[in-house]
């Protein structure tokens, strides 16, 4: 059974930094793009950075691409996120999702994704 799973969030300190981890199971993950997505109350899920299934080809959001950074190593069926110099607004639920893909491409559209972890929440506070 394909599953994902999220870890790494929690409360930080603003201006601090988290590593998210999205691990993978029950697929083999080098075949699949995988895509970061946050959520906060009453708003969409937002792509925020995405990376292709074997080259890391990597694409990030136009509003944190200067903060994030997305890794994979497909020998721990394991993908990173790292966001730097967290602020307040950077608080939500972090989804990680899979896709199979032929192409050394990723997409930030929830659209583009067929397969979903339950999240990490992720609290940014003094």
């Amino acid at each position: 059974q394909l599953q994902l799973v999220e870890s790494g969030g929690g409360l930080v300190q603003p201006g601090g930094t988290l590593r998210l981890s999205c691990a993978a199971s029950g697929f083999p993950m080098e075949y699949f793009a995988i895509g970061w997505f946050r959520q906060v109350p009453g708003k969409e899920r937002e792509g925020l950075s995405c990376i292709s299934h074997r080259d890391g080809i990597s694409y990030f959001s136009d509003s944190m691409k200067d903060r994030l950074s997305i890794s994979r190593d497909n020998t721990k069926s394991t993908v990173y996120l790292q966001i730097n110099s967290l602020k307040p607004d950077d608080a939500g639920t972090y989804y990680c999702a899979a896709v199979a893909h032929s192409m050394e491409a990723c997409l930030l559209s929830v659209n583009g994704y067929d397969y979903w972890g339950q999240g990490t929440q992720v609290t940014v506070s003094p």
